[in-house]
């Protein structure tokens, strides 16, 4: 796992194949294959991984944070600094790579619990429809990632998003 992150981020996620990877491991390619069927699948892994290592850490920034608004803007303000920290380079790398549908499927269950320790707070607004609002909430992030990782200036980046996002839930919500 470590030498495919490393060929990710140091060649490309292109570079990220059966044979790079065994080689930098130090492994015949046979002995890949005791670990991983394909590429693919240890790029999948990877994407997972930093996935949940991401939702971990917006996690543990809510955590204990009991104003549902607080809540969701240090959530927002933590997830686009750790963009443009440059932490989340390894997932965006990966991305590009062709994977299987159980794959997907596996990975979009990471994003989903990205944002699932949002759903106590928004609920707490007494918003009708949580999923609609995680769903807006993603979105903005989204948008303001892509225009980061484009050179847009990340704190004005981060404020404009944060407060966009939070003045939007609260008139969402029926406290």
């Amino acid at each position: 796992m470590d030498a495919a992150a490393a060929i990710a981020l140091e060649d490309g996620a292109h570079r990220v194949s059966v044979a790079t990877v065994a080689m930098r491991a130090g492994l015949s390619r046979t002995s890949f294959y005791e670990y991983f069927a394909s590429s693919s699948e240890i790029v999948a892994e990877l994407i997972t991984d930093e996935l949940e290592s991401f939702s971990h850490f917006l996690s543990e920034k809510v955590e204990g944070v009991t104003e549902p608004i607080e809540a969701i803007s240090i959530w927002v303000s933590s997830s686009l600094e750790y963009v443009a920290d440059g932490r989340h380079l390894l997932a965006k790398a990966l991305s590009a790579i062709e994977i299987s549908r159980d794959q997907s499927a596996a990975i979009a269950v990471a994003h989903r619990k990205m944002i699932s320790s949002l759903s106590k707070p928004v609920s707490e607004l007494g918003i009708a429809d949580v999923p609609q609002a995680l769903s807006l909430i993603h979105s903005a992030t989204q948008s303001a990632t892509t225009r980061i990782e484009s050179g847009a200036d990340s704190s004005r980046e981060i404020e404009n998003t944060r407060n966009f996002i939070v003045a939007g839930i609260s008139t969402l919500s029926r406290r």
